[in-house]
């Protein structure tokens, strides 16, 4: 359910995956084959470090990977702002379960260490690219492969803008999917990392957006933007229909006034 005071057009259909828990089966769904393509991760990775994947859909991962970087995050919540004032309030919870979602896989990669592919020896097993458990802040970038925190952004951003924006629920996940699919192409991630990533923004963002204490937080912080932006709004017709300071309005004549 979405919250009340989200204006939604009705004959607007509402997207499929409007509850925590289907979300979250979706994530559990999306760790099992990030499981499953563990068999796959080092031939998908010599594949690509070969060249063999086409320029179009490189160049077209390559572009949709702002999806999934902060930049792009805050030129959509911009537009967002300018081209749908009626939901400017909303900004702080879409921006929430993009970056929340991020900041949860980064926090796992505190807890497993694995080798990115353009720092592994792609012949080796992909288990090979575990390099170990609990490393902390003690590891490098390279070590930090699992899982994808892209994925897991560009997938809270999705789901929090399939609710906002009900006519993009296959639209938004499509870009989540190209986003993390770059990750792939641009060998900084195995395919697995990337899924994973994706389960995480499917855990936390439904948190931010379908209920829980989250959500109703920011329910309670976007009923007092409303009000406040509808209060802004509604300030500058009623003072036009006040009488401004220092400039009364003209006195009514009297029949005495148009005798005379």
């Amino acid at each position: 359910m979405r919250p009340p005071h989200w204006k939604i057009t009705p004959e607007v259909p509402l997207p499929r995956l409007r509850t925590i828990t289907q979300l979250w089966r979706l994530a559990a769904v999306l760790g099992g084959l990030g499981v499953a393509s563990l068999a796959i991760d080092a031939p998908l990775a010599r594949w690509i470090a070969r060249g063999d994947c086409p320029a179009f859909l490189e160049k077209l991962c390559g572009l949709s990977e702002t999806f999934a970087h902060g930049v792009g995050i805050a030129v959509i919540a911009v537009f967002i702002a300018v081209l749908d004032p009626v939901h400017r309030h909303v900004v702080p919870r879409v921006v929430a379960a993009a970056l929340g979602s991020g900041l949860l896989a980064n926090a796992f990669k505190l807890l497993i260490a694995r080798t990115r592919p353009h720092h592994f020896d792609l012949q080796a097993d992909a288990l090979d690219s575990f390099a170990g458990w609990f490393p902390l802040l003690g590891n490098t970038s390279w070590e930090q492969g699992f899982p994808s925190s892209h994925a897991a952004t560009a997938a809270g951003l999705a789901i929090a803008l399939a609710c906002l924006y009900p006519r993009g629920r296959w639209l938004f996940p499509l870009m989540a999917g190209l986003a993390g699919l770059q990750r792939v192409l641009a060998e900084a991630h195995f395919l697995s990392d990337v899924l994973w990533g994706s389960a995480v923004g499917c855990i936390f963002a439904p948190l931010c957006v379908y209920g829980g204490r989250i959500s109703k937080a920011f329910d309670r912080l976007e009923q007092r933007l409303s009000a406040r932006q509808s209060y802004d709004a509604a300030a500058p017709a009623s003072r036009m229909l006040a009488p401004q300071s220092g400039h009364p309005l003209p006195a009514q004549s009297t029949d005495v006034d148009r005798a005379a």
